[in-house]
């Protein structure tokens, strides 16, 4: 009955589109705004950042052609599959560029380094089982779903996909979520999380800088 209970006001926040679990929200420079939610002791932004300028103003670049992407060694955005209907429910992917210049997010805000990261999804426990605690819960868009999600934080991950380094977007790009850290790892390659709809973990890898990533966002 508690699950239950909680399931709905989980919905009834969410939809409202107004608040998060802790009842705060954080609004960009273009007027998006986020719900936020704590994790532990951090607070986080509860969907994916939809910026297309930083946080001073300055426009990012908006890249929509594969030969142009795969080229880039400066900041850059896009929509999944090109598509701007995909802003509002999945936000935007950027190069690893773009998360370099630490003013994608808002003022007070930052893209979280990977022993950010690691401290959260301590945090959640079991590491078989913590990247079910993020997901979304249901199909609408995590599809074909093998794993039972119970976004037990408000994280609401989505499978927000990604675009590759030679500037493509792969198929399937509802079966997984991927999101950049500050972290650089090497002279070509970052830090990142991710998701699959096949598996309850969270992974840790590390892609090159070209690759079109999520973005979440963790408070100062």
């Amino acid at each position: 009955m508690q699950r239950n209970i909680r399931a709905l006001l989980l919905i009834t926040l969410f939809c409202s589109g107004l608040t998060g679990l802790n009842g705060q929200t954080v609004k960009d420079i273009e007027g998006n705004i986020y719900p936020t939610i704590s994790i532990g002791k951090q607070v986080w932004i509860a969907e994916n950042l939809k910026a297309t300028k930083y946080n001073d103003g300055t426009a990012i670049r908006l890249v929509t052609d594969d030969k142009t992407w795969k080229g880039l060694k400066t900041a850059a955005y896009c929509w999944l599959n090109n598509d701007i209907a995909n802003k509002d429910v999945y936000g935007a992917l950027y190069n690893w560029y773009a998360v370099n210049t630490k003013k994608i997010c808002p003022k007070g805000w930052h893209v979280p380094t990977d022993a950010e990261w690691m401290t959260m999804t301590t945090f959640l426990g079991d590491p078989n089982t913590s990247g079910d605690k993020l997901k979304e819960e249901g199909t609408t868009h995590w599809k074909n779903s093998l794993n039972i999600a119970t976004n037990d934080f408000g994280f609401t991950a989505l499978p927000g996909g990604m675009r590759l380094e030679a500037g493509s977007f792969p198929l399937f790009s509802n079966s997984y979520a991927v999101w950049w850290t500050a972290t650089q790892y090497d002279a070509t390659h970052a830090r990142n999380r991710g998701l699959y709809f096949t598996a309850s973990s969270v992974y840790r890898s590390y892609d090159t800088l070209q690759n079109g990533f999520s973005v979440r966002c963790i408070k100062d």
